[in-house]
């Protein structure tokens, strides 16, 4: 089957399409036949620096996947050969999303919904996951509270938008002044531009910050916060407020790592067909162009997602 894989682990050139045998599902797995592969920034970070455990001798990059189940393993009884499935399995080991097959464990997937593509549905798992359970999970947030998204017209930050809304929450974001209308069409209440207003002068008594930015982000954000407040980190545990501050403050902070996880995809397909989320698409580009795919994103101004085609 085709896929891609970094020849070696470095620049985005060293991806490169290979021939590789088609994988076989095993006890409780399915095998995927991949229509659309998102890209994230985990890929392009894995691709710079390496990746985590053994991945073998041609590893393929690729955690968001949506496609149509080709065939079922022992014990599966979730799906049948011919359903639309999308999902994030595997994450934090190798899933080989940049591929025309994927196998994984059944309950990685979700079916997917029928008002969207395979496309649409691509973009979707990891950056939802980690909005709802960052949102929701983590930092319980309920319908009427206050929260302000960093970097709210990215891959992450326009989902958690839109999730957030569905919750009834009252949502400030951080983004380019280019980007406001756009977001302000997702339902955001209030937005920063953060490069002519510091956002932790403009805002105040915030219930939840999600900081999709890191770096000094975290300790800004904490005086924005209400006693009892949650700052939930993505990027990097080293962009952590110091602990005695905000237990000072009486905030909690921490960095949360997206999970696979069944529930959390049956709600993100549940609001997709209810019409509350939809994914922005950045990007589209054929599974041979995953180098290109990967230069876009690594600029760090993408509106959205970027997305390959596969089959």
């Amino acid at each position: 089957m085709r896929a891609v894989s970094p020849r070696a682990w470095g620049a985005p050139d060293v991806l490169v399409p290979v021939e590789v045998d088609r994988p076989a599902p095993g006890l409780t797995e399915i095998l995927v036949k991949v229509h659309a592969a998102g890209v994230n920034p985990v890929d392009w970070k894995t691709r710079a620096a390496g990746a985590f455990g053994t991945w073998g001798d041609t590893p393929i990059l690729g955690y968001d996947v949506s496609g149509t189940v080709e065939a079922i393993g022992p014990g599966v009884t979730l799906f049948e050969p011919g359903d639309e499935v999308f999902g994030m399995p595997r994450f934090p080991e190798q899933a080989g999303g940049y591929a025309e097959y994927v196998t994984a464990p059944a309950r990685r997937f979700a079916r997917k919904p029928g008002n969207i593509d395979h496309v649409g549905a691509a973009a979707l798992p990891l950056a939802a996951l980690t909005a709802w359970q960052g949102l929701i999970e983590t930092a319980g947030l309920r319908a009427g509270q206050r929260v302000l998204i960093h970097a709210a017209a990215g891959g992450v930050g326009h989902l958690a938008v839109q999730i957030a809304k569905a919750q009834g929450a009252y949502v400030i974001g951080t983004a380019r002044a280019d980007k406001h209308d756009f977001l302000r069409s997702l339902g955001a209440d209030e937005l920063i531009d953060y490069t002519a207003t510091d956002f932790a002068e403009a805002v105040r008594d915030v219930d939840v910050v999600l900081d999709g930015v890191g770096g000094e982000y975290g300790d800004r954000s904490l005086p924005v916060l209400r006693r009892g407040g949650h700052l939930v980190t993505l990027p990097d545990p080293a962009g952590l407020p110091d602990p005695e501050r905000a237990r000072e403050l009486g905030v909690h902070a921490g960095w949360t790592v997206v999970e696979p996880d069944r529930h959390g995809m049956l709600e993100i397909a549940r609001l997709v067909t209810e019409g509350s989320l939809r994914p922005e698409i950045a990007a589209t580009l054929p599974l041979a162009e995953a180098a290109k795919a990967h230069e876009l994103g690594e600029l760090g101004r993408t509106q959205g997602k970027i997305v390959l085609t596969v089959a």
